[in-house]
This record gives structure tokens, sequence and C-alpha cells, in this order.
């Protein structure tokens, strides 16, 4: 996953490769491997989930046989990271069997675990193959940038969401940036793709993907009970996200996330999504369950 990235890359999405592209560092006890990654900047002061998640999973393939790509991760978020701070990644490498890889990865800072995570490869296979439709909604090219609707606003976290994101979200539904849904629903979709061309590595695919994943998935639980991102007093923060990949898929195409909640209670949310490629095959399935406070104003 060291590959240059293609020419005329975006700030943001060159920002992106930059901190996937993990610093490998001696051994550590007992032969785990380690890396260590920097931080994409912020106008708040917490580290991206997505951004550790992808990392995790790029620190995991790295030791992981070139001919077994991810096909699942099951991670914990365990502390809010500081983005001032590098991020270390260990590696265990739990087992090599003939058709399957396991690693365990730990991500810290200053000696303090941030996420945990195991992550499981597996050599391309034959067997039973399906995947759910993909529902029938408006293309991207139909749908207004966040840009298009909050590009104007004089506000840091405006303009981040507007210009300094690696990927593309347009929302089928409305966003839910300033205002709460027109309509309440625990159903959403999104189109998402990182804003310009990635080399060609599949390994560097599946860790975009899973950076973009952490983005929207608990909006559903925010749509069900009428909120917006900028409701006063609303807290929320991912407690722990499971991804699973089923077909090989380019972040830097359009997909379609498609995502629904089946349950929130004390003081948790609960995200589904389903991720398809433009021509309608089921590539991804995640879930994440997270805090979701609020005081209502």
């Amino acid at each position: 996953m060291a590959q240059p990235p293609a020419e005329n890359v975006p700030g943001p999405l060159a920002g992106l490769l930059a901190v996937l592209d993990l610093q490998e560092r001696p051994r550590g006890v007992g032969g785990v491997d380690v890396f260590t990654g920097l931080n994409t900047p912020r106008p708040w002061g917490r580290v991206f989930g997505g951004q550790v998640l992808a990392q995790a999973l790029v620190a995991a393939t790295r030791t992981a046989p070139p001919e077994r790509p991810a096909h699942s991760m099951h991670a914990y978020f365990l502390r809010p990271g500081d983005p001032d701070t590098p991020i270390t990644f260990t590696v265990e490498r739990l087992r090599d069997g003939r058709s399957f890889s396991a690693r365990r990865v730990q991500a810290s800072q200053q000696g303090a675990p941030i996420l945990s995570a195991i992550a499981s490869f597996q050599s391309p296979d034959e067997g039973l193959d399906h995947g759910r439709p993909m529902p029938q909604v408006p293309g991207p090219e139909e749908l207004p940038t966040t840009a298009d609707l909050i590009g104007h606003l004089d506000d840091p976290v405006a303009q981040h969401w507007s210009h300094e994101r690696p990927v593309d979200l347009r929302h089928v539904d409305g966003p839910l940036f300033l205002d709460g849904p027109a309509e309440r629903t625990d159903a959403q979709a999104v189109w998402m793709r990182a804003v310009g061309a990635l080399p060609d590595d599949d390994g560097l695919h599946r860790a975009v993907t899973a950076y973009a994943s952490d983005y929207t998935v608990l909006e559903p639980v925010l749509r069900r009970h009428g909120l917006a991102w900028a409701h006063p007093g609303l807290r929320a923060a991912s407690i722990d996200h499971a991804m699973w990949w089923h077909r090989p898929a380019r972040a830097d195409e359009w997909l379609l996330y498609v995502q629904t909640s089946p349950s929130a209670s004390g003081g948790r949310g609960l995200g589904q999504g389903l991720l398809y490629s433009r021509d309608g095959a089921l590539v991804a399935t995640v879930l994440q369950e997270g805090m979701v406070r609020t005081t209502r104003g």
C-alpha cells in the first residue's frame, strides 16, 4: 500500500493518503509489528474515528499475505484521539491458516489505547453468491454537494464539511447538518466517493471505504428523532464499528450507502448500512453502535 498517489490529487484526499501511509517501526515486545501514523486536521478537538479505523486496517493489511484481502473488521473505540499526537499501531499476527489470516490491532497514544480491532483476511474463493438488490434512488449528479448547501456559511465546521473532507457525500433525503429532517424516518441513503482518483490498490480502496463508512452511519438515529448535527446539546460518538467486505469496489467511484437504525435506547443508537457499487452490486455491510445523547432545546 505504498504506491504514490495519482497526479493532481485534491488537497484533502492527499492529506488522507498521507495519514494512511503508515511508517513501519522496529518490532515490539513479543515480535508484534509496529507502525505510526499522523492525523488529518479537523476544527474540533478529537481525531475522526474513521481515520483511526482505516489506519488500523492499513496496519493489519501490511502484515497479511498480499493475496488475501480483508473481508471483515470489528473495532471498539476506547478513547477520543488527540489530533496533535501521532498514533502507534501494534499488530499481533493471531493466525495464518490455509485460507484465512487474523490480525489484532491496537491503536494508542502516549501509552493509552484509543482503538482495539481484529481484522480477518481471506484468499479468493468460489461459493454461493447473492446480494440484496440496490434500491432505486436519484443519482449523485442530481443531488447538491455539501458546498452547494452550506459552503457559503462563515463557520469553520461548515467550511470543513464543504471543502476539506476527502470524501464527497450527497444525501438522497437531504442532509442533517443544520436542520432536522422534514420526515421522521429511521432510514436514509447517501452517495459517496473519494474527491479524486486513487491508486489501483485494493487494500487502499478498502481502507478509504472504511474511513468513509464512519461519516453518516449514525444519522438514521438522528433522522428518526427529528434531530440535526447542530442541535443544541447533542453529543454523539462511535462506540464500536463492524464491517464486512463482500466484493471488490473502488472508493473513487460512486458508492450508495443505504442506512437504517433498528434501535436506540439507553443513550446508545445502532446504525447499519449496505454499500453498493454504481452497477448495483452489494460490496460491503456496516454496523455501528454509538453514544447518542441530547438535551432538548
